[in-house]
């Protein structure tokens, strides 16, 4: 569905779902160069069981106008001005990698707006390491080879998607492929100059759940346990066998475990 927010064409999934003004809404938050597509399964589980779903394509992503926002600040504001323009009240958060960070933001700035939160593959600080940056500044296909590499768990490079003909790596690689020149190290910058994730988690009072791959070598467990201790009401959940790109390895276990809080 294409929407105007703040006078640009905005591309939202409702997962094939009827929005309502009398069902809860939740909101899905891609990482760093990608787009809604990451958020299919859950889009469509919660459109079907009468959520209102937005999963947004951010600006300059997918198929989104707009110029990329700068900072993971800019996109939370970018995030309260598109729920002001959709008439969204409040609304379970879900936000996976830079989508966490913007999760997270969002959260602590707007308490009122924010019914639950789910944090997937996230970290605060979220560094990046000094060859991807300089790959992606350079648009150069070894950032896309090194982050997709770095994504997949051991089970995940072997293919070991349940979908027949599905090569996860494959998948990953040619959805980063088609983000625009810039764009990847635009959202990178973002992440590694993400300050005060610390302060900003502790000033979070909603539910939240962070969700961690038990083989992330892009957030650690370490580090996202972190995130969860530094959030009053917080819960952690460990998927065995994954790593950052969760969504794509072990989509049922996310799926549980979103269940159980949006």
């Amino acid at each position: 569905m294409f929407v105007n927010i703040l006078g640009e064409k905005t591309f939202f999934s409702t997962g094939n779902g009827q929005l309502k003004a009398s069902q809860k809404s939740v909101i899905f938050l891609h990482g760093a160069g990608m787009d809604h597509t990451v958020f299919v399964m859950p889009s469509r589980y919660f459109a079907r069981h009468n959520f209102n779903v937005y999963s947004f394509d951010l600006p300059g992503h997918g198929r989104s106008e707009g110029k990329i926002c700068e900072d993971i600040d800019s996109f939370a504001t970018w995030l309260e001005s598109a729920m002001v323009e959709l008439n969204i009240s409040e609304a379970s958060i879900v936000g996976h990698s830079m989508g966490s960070l913007i999760a997270l933001c969002f959260a602590a700035r707007y308490p009122k707006k924010t019914r639950s939160l789910s944090l997937l593959g996230t970290s605060t600080p979220m560094p990046v390491s000094e060859s991807l940056l300089s790959a992606a500044d350079k648009n150069d296909h070894a950032a896309i080879d090194m982050a997709n590499s770095w994504s997949h768990s051991s089970f995940g490079k072997l293919g070991g998607n349940e979908v027949p003909g599905i090569c996860m790596n494959m998948s990953g690689q040619r959805l980063l492929e088609r983000a625009p020149d810039n764009t990847f190290f635009t959202d990178l910058r973002a992440c590694n100059e993400f300050k005060n994730g610390e302060f900003i988690a502790q000033s979070v009072t909603s539910e939240t759940l962070v969700i961690m791959g038990d083989e992330d070598k892009m957030t650690t467990p370490s580090n996202a346990t972190k995130v969860a201790q530094n959030i009053s009401k917080s819960r952690i959940y460990r998927i065995k066998n994954c790593g950052h790109s969760m969504l794509s390895e072990k989509p049922n276990e996310v799926l549980d475990a979103l269940i159980s809080i949006v």
